[in-house]
């Protein structure tokens, strides 16, 4: 009896306690005590190898909406000529424009620029895409951006183009036009074209298509430049604080309207976060201070680079 107790008191000091860890990782049960807390992260879903696609003869779908940016002269009627649609339609399209108060530098959608392809929607120059990239928001939604690459020595103007996202079976998950920060690109110069999905939390991969871009004389820019730009990255890399000036020649003409595009870049290269600041007037030979600041949707930021837009 006296062994019978003391070998099943050596039994019960072997047996594991429950609740306790496993070492190395070995134990083939569950040992947690409790429930494990779960955190979201915002983890940015990239496409290092996007499929870009660049559409060289076919016309936009008329489903697509064109945003066209009011010149000095333009008057409603002449557009509505020019685009091939009827003032009621384009009215009915923007309802927020006054046909007889049309501001210089403002935006139309044209609601559809199928029936005037000639004039509409020229053949795209063939630009390169030079990357892809989506990142996910608190809400669920994500902002896509696709860089364009003018290698051209003139101006790129009416660039727009079409962001498809799919499923890991390969199924449309939504499509959506994205369009740039400012009216052009200059030479030697990139800029991202860009669009928000909502409710879209993660896609398996994504397609790039070029609608629009058209060649420019850049008669209607001014030439304006950017002066003593000042960038301020925070020590997380979480958003860059920029300030400096712009500058028109004495030579050149008043502007009625100016703009400063920020990019921002992570380590690796790729567009982290994008942010225009739009500013009034500048007469020639002066200069108008600017200050705004562009924060990172996905990675830490490395680097901002500029585009100065005057019209």
């Amino acid at each position: 009896m006296r062994y019978l107790f003391l070998l099943m008191f050596l039994l019960s000091a072997c047996a594991p306690a429950s609740g306790t860890a496993c070492p190395g990782g070995q134990c083939n049960e569950d040992t947690t005590s409790g429930p494990v807390a779960s955190h979201w992260t915002a983890t940015p879903s990239l496409t290092p190898t996007p499929n870009i696609l660049v559409i060289i003869e076919t016309p936009i779908p008329s489903s697509t909406p064109f945003v066209y940016t009011i010149q000095s002269g333009d008057t409603f009627s002449e557009l509505a000529e020019q685009f091939k649609i009827s003032q009621d339609e384009l009215r009915a399209a923007n309802p927020d424009i006054s046909p007889n108060s049309m501001s210089i530098g403002a935006t139309l959608l044209i609601p559809d620029i199928s029936a005037a392809p000639k004039r509409a929607t020229p053949t795209p120059e063939p630009v390169p895409v030079t990357q892809s990239v989506c990142h996910p928001t608190a809400d669920n939604g994500l902002w896509c951006f696709a860089l364009i690459q003018n290698n051209t020595p003139d101006l790129l103007e009416n660039i727009s183009a079409q962001i498809t996202l799919f499923d890991e079976n390969q199924s449309t998950l939504e499509s959506k036009t994205a369009f740039l920060p400012l009216n052009m690109i200059p030479p030697n110069s990139a800029l991202p074209v860009y669009v928000f999905f909502p409710n879209i939390a993660a896609h398996d991969s994504m397609q790039v298509q070029v609608l629009s871009a058209v060649r420019s004389g850049g008669t209607r820019y001014l030439p304006a430049s950017l002066n003593n730009v000042i960038t301020q990255i925070d020590w997380r890399g979480l958003s860059a604080m920029i300030s400096g000036e712009i500058s028109q020649p004495v030579e050149s003409t008043t502007a009625t309207r100016v703009w400063v595009a920020a990019v921002a870049y992570d380590k690796d290269g790729r567009v982290v976060g994008l942010k225009r600041w739009e500013g009034g007037a500048i007469e020639a030979g002066e200069r108008l201070a600017f200050r705004f600041m562009v924060s990172s949707l996905g990675p830490p930021i490395d680097r901002v680079e500029y585009v100065v837009e005057a019209r």
